[in-house]
C-alpha cells in the first residue's frame, strides 16, 4: 500500500495523477498520459489556489474549464469525469488539515469550481466549434466557387473537409432533399446514410423549436438571408432525443443564385444533459430533494409579479424543538427526520400553483397561487400541521414532530419576496412564542412592533456612545415622618425617531444583545455621582440614598464588585449611600457563587433589595440564607387598598410579610403607591418606606428636594 503524500506539493501531484488518469482515455491527444498529466498538474495548481482563495473568483476556474479545451479534452466525457474528481478529491487532497466547518465550506466552494469549470468548458468549446463551423463554411464556399477553375482539386479537398470533420455536416436542395451527410452526421442519428437521404429537412420538427425556427429556415431557403444559428431539438429513430448547434448556411451558384443549404451540427445533448443537472443541483436542497432557497425566490418573485386578480398565500414552517434532536440523537438522525418531514410537505402541495421548498436548517415554506389563497393557505397550512402528527421513527424511536407556522397572505404586486419572508418569519417565530404547534396569521401592527423591536436592537450599541440615555429619579418616602430617605434611578432612552422609551422597552433588548453591562455600568456611575452631589447640596436633610437595579446579566457579570468599587471610590460615595435592587425572580434557586458578588457587597455596607418579592413563589426560609436587608413588596399587593375597606387577604398577607421581615430585621418599602389611603393603611401595617405617583412620578434630580411630600402620619 502507497504511502499518503506528505506535503502540499505531493497532494497536489497526487490529484493532477488521478485526474490524468480518469480524463486521458476519453481525450484526443497524441501525448502519453505522463506527458498529459504534466499539462494537467498547472491547472490543478490553479484550482488549489482557487479552492483556498480568500474571495471566490470564478473566471479562475472558467479559464481552468476553458485550459481543457485547448488540452483536446473536448469530448463531454472528459468534462463529466472531470467535474468527478473534482468533487471527490479537490478538497481531499487540496483543502489541507482544517475544521468540519471549515471542510463543508470547502467542498461549497469546489460544487461552485465545477460550476464555473462547466461553464468555462461549454464557452471555449463553443468557441472552437463555431471557428471550425466558420472554417468548413469558408472551404466549403471556396471550393463552391473554385469549380471551374479547378474542379477535381476542389472536390478532393472538399470531401476531406466534409469526412473528416469531428461536427456533423448536411448538404440538401432548396426543396430539403438531403443529397450528402457525413460520418459524424450519421453517427449523432445513429442511421444508415440510404435512411438519411430518404427524408426532408421539413420533417425534423422538434416541439421544443424556437418559434421563429422556420421562419428563419424559409426565408433562407428563398434566398433573403445567408445563413443562421440557433440551438434546435431532433428525434432519433429510437426516440431519444439530439439536442445540437446547429447553423446551416445558402449556397449560391455561379451566378449568385440560391442553390444548396448546408447545415453543420454539433451534438450538445452530454452538455445540455450536465447544464440540467448543475441546474437541479443549483436549485435544490442535496438533502431533501426539495426546491431550496434560490428557486423558491424565483417562484415567489414570479407570484409576486403576477397579474391584477392573483394572489398568494406563503406558510413558513420551523420544527419545534428541533436542536433538542440534534442534540440529543446527533445530526445523522436529525437529517432523516428533515428528509421524513420533507417528504410530508411534498405530499400536501400537489395543488397547480403550490409547491414546498427547504430554506436551510429546519425551516421549510410552503407557497400556493391563484385568485383565492385566502381559504386555500389556511387549508394548506391545516394539512401541514395535520401530516406532522404522525410520530417519526428513527433508529428505533418514536419522535413527535411539532412545528409553528407563520401565514401571510395577499395581493400580487404590492410587496417584495424579502418583504414577504420578513413578515412570515416574523409571524412565525409570533406562533412559537405562543406555545408553538400553531400557526398564526400576519399582522401589520404585529409586524410593524417586531420590525421596531429590531431596529431598537441595531441601535442600542452606538446609543450609549451617543449620549441617547438619561436617569430619571423617584423619590422613596419614610411611611412614618414623610421624609425622603432616597430614590430609586430609572434609566430611559431618548430616541431620535421613537422620543423617550421606558425601561421595559429596551432593557430586555439589552440583556439579550448583552449591552446592559455597559449600560448598567454607567447607570450605576451616574445614580451614585447624583448620590454625592445631594449629600453635598443637602446635608441639612440627612444622608440620602440611592437605589440601582441589577439585571440578571450583570448579577452573574465577573466584573460586577470590582466595577462597584472602583465607582464608590472615584466619586467618594460611602457604600452605605448605594442600594442595589436584585428581583426576587433572578435569586429563586441561587447558588452559593451566584450569591457570593451580593454577600461581598452586603459585607462592605451595600444594600441590596429584595425586588418585585411577592410574585416569584420563592420559599420564605430561603430569606435567611440571601444577603438582603430590604423587601420591596410589588405593586400587586396594593392594588386592593385602593378604596376602602382593603381587601382583608391581602392586608393579612402583607401584615405577615412585614412582620417576618422585621423578625429578620429587613426593612420594608412597597411600591405602586398612588393614593392616600393606600399610604396610611401600609403605614399601620408597619411599612417602612414607600414610593409611588401619590409623592412623585419619576423626574430629574432636582425635583428630589423640591418635592411637597404628604406627610404620611396625616
Amino acid at each position: 500500500m502507497s504511502a499518503e503524500p506528505d506535503g502540499p506539493k505531493d497532494r497536489l501531484r497526487r490529484f493532477a495523477t488521478i485526474w490524468s488518469r480518469a480524463v486521458f482515455p476519453v481525450t484526443s491527444t497524441s501525448a502519453t498520459r505522463p506527458e498529459f498529466e504534466k499539462q494537467l498538474l498547472p491547472l490543478a495548481h490553479r484550482l488549489s489556489e482557487a479552492l483556498r482563495a480568500r474571495a471566490f473568483d470564478a473566471n479562475e476556474a472558467r479559464a481552468v474549464g476553458a485550459a481543457l479545451v485547448a488540452a483536446h479534452c473536448t469530448d463531454p466525457e472528459a468534462l463529466s469525469r472531470t467535474l468527478d474528481c473534482v468533487d471527490a478529491y479537490l478538497v481531499l487532497y487540496c483543502g489541507e488539515d482544517s475544521s468540519d466547518a471549515a471542510q463543508e465550506d470547502l467542498r461549497a466552494r469546489a460544487a461552485r469550481l465545477q460550476h464555473s469549470m462547466a461553464a468555462g468548458f461549454a464557452q471555449a468549446l463553443r468557441e472552437r466549434t463555431l471557428a471550425e463551423q466558420e472554417a468548413i463554411a469558408q472551404a466549403a464556399l471556396r471550393a463552391q466557387g473554385l469549380v471551374a477553375q479547378a474542379l477535381h482539386a476542389s472536390e478532393a479537398r472538399f470531401r476531406a473537409v466534409f469526412e473528416g470533420a469531428a461536427i456533423g455536416i448536411g448538404m440538401a436542395d432548396l426543396e430539403g432533399n438531403i443529397l450528402q451527410v457525413n460520418g459524424a452526421l450519421l453517427r449523432m442519428f445513429g442511421v444508415s446514410e440510404q435512411t438519411m437521404r430518404s427524408r426532408n429537412v421539413r420533417e425534423w420538427r422538434h416541439p421544443e423549436d424556437a418559434s421563429h425556427t422556420w421562419k428563419l429556415y424559409e426565408e433562407l431557403v428563398r434566398g433573403e438571408r445567408e445563413h443562421y444559428h440557433m440551438e434546435k431539438a431532433f428525434y432519433r429513430p429510437d426516440g431519444t432525443v439530439l439536442w445540437t448547434n446547429l447553423t446551416v448556411s445558402l449556397l449560391r451558384d455561379a451566378d449568385g443564385n440560391p442553390q444548396y443549404q448546408l447545415a453543420l451540427m454539433e451534438d450538445t445533448t452530454e452538455r445540455r444533459l450536465l447544464n440540467l443537472r448543475l441546474r437541479y443541483e443549483a436549485t435544490h436542497d442535496a438533502l431533501t430533494g426539495l426546491p431550496n432557497r434560490t428557486f423558491f425566490f424565483e417562484r415567489l418573485e414570479k407570484a409576486l409579479g403576477a397579474g391584477e386578480g392573483q394572489r398568494f398565500g406563503l406558510c413558513y414552517l420551523d420544527l419545534d424543538g428541533f436542536k433538542t434532536i440534534n442534540d440529543s440523537l446527533g445530526h445523522a438522525a436529525g437529517d432523516r427526520l428533515l428528509v421524513e418531514v420533507a417528504d410530508r410537505l411534498q405530499s400536501c402541495a400537489t395543488a397547480p400553483g403550490e409547491m414546498v421548498a427547504r430554506l436551510g436548517g429546519d425551516e421549510f415554506v410552503a407557497l400556493t397561487t391563484g385568485p383565492e389563497t385566502e381559504r386555500q393557505v389556511d387549508e394548506l397550512a391545516a394539512r401541514i400541521m395535520n401530516v406532522l402528527l404522525a410520530p417519526v421513527s428513527i433508529d428505533g424511536r418514536e419522535l413527535t414532530v411539532r412545528g409553528s407556522i407563520g401565514i401571510v397572505e395577499g395581493p400580487a404586486g404590492e410587496r417584495s419576496p424579502a418583504e414577504v419572508l420578513r413578515s412570515a418569519d416574523i409571524t412565525m417565530y409570533r406562533a412559537k412564542s405562543a406555545g408553538g404547534n400553531r400557526f398564526e396569521l400576519a399582522d401589520p401592527e404585529a409586524d410593524a412592533r417586531a420590525i421596531t423591536r429590531h431596529g431598537l436592537t441595531t441601535a442600542l450599541p452606538t446609543a450609549l456612545d451617543r449620549g441617547e440615555f438619561f436617569i430619571e429619579y423617584q423619590p422613596l418616602v419614610h411611611l412614618g415622618d414623610g421624609s425622603v430617605r432616597g430614590a430609586e434611578a430609572l434609566v430611559r432612552w431618548l430616541h431620535p425617531q421613537h422620543g423617550v422609551l421606558g425601561p421595559d422597552q429596551f432593557i430586555p433588548l439589552a440583556e439579550h444583545t448583552g449591552l446592559i453591562v455597559p449600560l448598567g455600568r454607567w447607570v450605576l456611575e451616574q445614580s451614585v455621582r447624583q448620590a454625592r452631589d445631594w449629600r453635598e447640596q443637602h446635608a441639612d436633610a440627612g444622608p440620602l440614598r440611592i437605589n440601582v437595579n441589577l439585571s440578571p446579566c450583570q448579577l452573574t457579570h465577573p466584573g460586577l464588585v470590582q466595577d462597584t468599587v472602583d465607582i464608590l471610590e472615584r466619586t467618594g460615595v460611602a457604600p452605605d449611600a448605594l442600594c442595589l435592587e436584585v428581583t426576587e425572580s433572578a435569586l429563586i434557586g441561587a447558588d452559593d457563587d451566584l450569591l457570593k458578588p451580593l454577600r461581598r457587597l452586603a459585607e462592605m455596607g451595600v444594600d441590596i433589595a429584595l425586588d418585585d418579592f411577592g410574585t416569584g413563589y420563592s420559599n420564605l426560609a430561603n430569606l435567611r440564607r440571601l444577603p438582603v436587608s430590604i423587601l420591596k413588596l410589588d405593586r400587586s399587593f396594593t392594588q386592593s387598598m385602593q378604596q376602602f375597606p382593603a381587601d382583608p387577604v391581602d392586608l393579612k398577607i402583607v401584615e405577615g410579610i412585614v412582620s417576618l421581615a422585621h423578625s429578620l430585621n429587613l426593612a420594608v418599602t412597597v411600591e405602586g403607591v398612588e393614593t392616600g389611603a393606600q399610604a396610611e393603611q401600609l403605614r399601620i401595617l408597619g411599612c417602612d418606606t414607600a414610593q409611588g405617583w401619590y409623592y412623585a412620578r419619576p423626574g430629574p434630580p432636582d425635583r428630589l428636594h423640591e418635592l411637597a411630600l404628604v406627610d404620611a402620619t396625616g
